[in-house]
C-alpha cells in the first residue's frame, strides 16, 4: 500500500516562477506546508523591518557627492520615527533648523530632486543611486539637479522644501509602503510648482522602482518624459498621463519634443 505525502503540491506550481505573489502554495492537511508559512513569516519579517529602519542620511549624502552629485540633508518635523509613524501630518513639513537653511539666499533650481525614506528606508538606499545614474544619463536637466535627502519624510514635504528653494519642479523619490514581496519598493513622485496644500490629484507617479519591478532605466525614462512635459506645460497631476510610444497628454496641445 502507498501511503500519501503529508504536504501536498498545487496543481499550478508551474505558475509560480512568473510572479512573486503568494499563489499556488500547495497544502498540508487543510493548512499551508510548514515552509510556506515559514516564508510567510520571513516576508513580514523584512516588511516590519522596512517601516521600521533609519535612514543613514549621511551616508546616502556622502554616496550621492561621491558619485559626483552633492545633496543636502534636512529633517521633518517629526523627531523620531515613532513620531513619524503616529502624525503623519508633521512628517509633511519641516522642523525648524531644516527651514531656517532652506531659507539662505541662492539660485532656484529648475529640478529638485528629494530622496525620502518614507516607509521603508532600504528602498531609497538601494535604488535612489543607481536611478539617479540612469537619470543623469539621459542628459539636462538631470546632472544640474539639486538634491536633498529628507529624514522621517511623506510625499507631501517635497513641497515645502520645493517651495522654500523657489523650485519649478520637485521629483520625490521615496520609500513605499511595504508588501509581502516587495519590502524595497521605491515611488517617484513629481509636482510642478511645488507649494504647501498641493493635492495628491495635482502630482504624477512612477511606482514599484526596483529591479524586481519597473527597472532604472524605464524609471528614469518615464520619469524624464513626465518632467519634460510638467516643464513644458506648466503642470503635473491627472491632467498629464503617461503613455508609451507616442505619450499623448489630456490637456491642451501636442506633447513637448525632446
Amino acid at each position: 500500500m502507498t501511503r500519501r505525502a503529508i504536504a501536498q503540491a498545487d496543481a499550478w506550481g508551474a505558475l509560480r516562477r512568473f510572479t512573486p505573489a503568494r499563489i499556488a502554495l500547495g497544502r498540508s492537511g487543510p493548512a499551508l506546508p510548514t515552509a510556506e508559512v515559514l516564508r510567510f513569516g520571513l516576508a513580514h519579517a523584512r516588511a516590519r523591518d522596512a517601516v521600521h529602519a533609519a535612514l543613514d542620511g549621511e551616508a546616502l549624502a556622502a554616496t550621492l557627492a561621491a558619485a559626483g552629485h552633492p545633496a543636502g540633508l534636512v529633517h521633518s518635523a517629526a523627531a523620531d520615527r515613532t513620531t513619524y509613524l503616529g502624525r503623519p501630518d508633521l512628517g509633511r513639513r519641516l522642523d525648524g533648523p531644516s527651514a531656517a537653511a532652506l531659507a539662505a539666499p541662492g539660485p532656484s533650481p529648475e529640478v529638485l530632486l528629494v530622496a525620502a525614506d518614507g516607509l521603508s528606508a532600504v528602498a531609497v538606499e538601494r535604488h535612489f543611486p543607481p536611478l539617479l545614474e540612469a537619470l543623469r544619463a539621459l542628459g539636462p536637466p538631470w546632472p544640474g539637479a539639486r538634491a536633498v535627502v529628507a529624514l522621517q519624510a511623506r510625499v507631501a514635504l517635497g513641497d515645502e522644501i520645493g517651495e522654500r528653494l523657489g523650485a519649478r519642479l520637485v521629483v520625490v523619490a521615496i520609500g513605499e509602503r511595504p508588501g509581502l514581496s516587495s519590502p524595497d519598493s521605491l515611488g517617484l513622485y513629481l509636482t510642478h510648482s511645488p507649494r504647501r496644500g498641493r493635492a495628491d490629484a495635482e502630482r504624477n507617479c512612477v511606482s514599484n522602482v526596483r529591479p524586481e519591478g519597473l527597472g532604472y532605466a524605464e524609471a528614469a525614462a518615464r520619469v524624464d518624459w513626465l518632467a519634460r512635459e510638467a516643464l513644458g506645460r506648466g503642470f503635473t497631476g491627472v491632467a498629464l498621463q503617461f503613455k508609451e510610444q507616442s505619450a499623448p497628454v489630456i490637456g491642451a496641445g501636442a506633447p513637448v519634443k525632446r
